[in-house]
């Protein structure tokens, strides 16, 4: 929605209609023909390219933007600094019970455990418990769940013991009330940031965000010229919607794809 806002700005004659529906059920729109473009937080399923090819659907896939799902904690939490992806899943696993720090790890003071986190129609909930909990959508519900960041932010920031999760840009935004950990998944801790996410050693919660975008649709100038446009200024976008943004190297792949698919159409 931030690109469709900057290119109406540019260009106010072209109608950009944009709907919320999720990653999954973007894809069931876009291969069903009822869209030109998918904006999607992972990479196409193979039962979802499925459904594209039984209805004829070509498409192109760019990638636009980077994140670092970044997890947080009250900025008076002096007992961790780096957090493991297995004691990520013991917090957040769709059957813990786990209340209390030392359940996590005895070490840890005997201080409540208040988690703050996106709500279930929030892709970044699915990535999250995807990466963390090994299958999108598995995840405790006893949690202050909200799709305003701000809320999560109010949450960790005033309970002691709180924890919660959301993209890196939003700490930046708070870095202030909050402390991030850096996260453990197997290679050592790495700390989100604009480098770790760009190349990928924060791992597993760096993430890739894509359009979709109909191979016959680029036919049509208003079609070509928004994707154009979304990256000629995929730094300006990234920066508004809070995301990181590409390395010139991305950059230049998409650009090259979206050269390819516009020729490949005869626009």
């Amino acid at each position: 929605s931030a690109a469709a806002e900057r290119f109406g700005d540019e260009q106010p004659d072209v109608q950009v209609t944009v709907g919320v529906s999720g990653t999954g059920g973007g894809f069931e729109r876009f291969c069903r023909g009822e869209t030109d473009l998918s904006n999607a937080s992972r990479p196409i399923k193979d039962e979802e390219a499925q459904l594209c090819a039984d209805a004829g659907i070509e498409y192109v896939e760019f990638q636009v933007v980077n994140d670092a799902l970044t997890v947080v904690v009250n900025p008076e939490n002096d007992w961790i600094d780096c957090i493991t992806t297995e004691q990520l899943a013991t917090i957040w696993g769709p059957d813990s019970k786990v209340d209390n720090w030392n359940e996590v790890d005895p070490s840890f003071p005997d201080e409540e455990l208040s988690l703050f986190g996106p709500g279930t129609d929030s892709g970044t909930f699915d990535y999250f418990t995807g990466e963390i909990n090994g299958e999108e959508g598995a995840s405790r519900s006893d949690y202050a769940a909200s799709e305003d960041d701000n809320t999560i932010v109010t949450g960790v920031s005033g309970e002691k013991g709180g924890l919660g999760y959301f993209g890196f840009s939003y700490f930046e935004e708070n870095q202030d009330t909050l402390k991030a950990l850096e996260v453990d998944g197997g290679e050592g801790c790495v700390a989100p940031s604009v480098e770790t996410a760009q190349d990928g050693t924060y791992t597993p919660l760096a993430r890739p965000l894509f359009i979709y975008a109909k191979k016959k649709s680029f036919a049509r100038p208003e079609v070509e010229a928004f994707v154009q446009f979304a990256l000629d200024n995929h730094a300006e976008i990234a920066e508004a919607a809070q995301y990181v943004p590409l390395t010139d190297e991305q950059a230049e792949k998409a650009l090259s794809d979206f050269e390819a698919a516009v020729e490949e159409a005869g626009a």
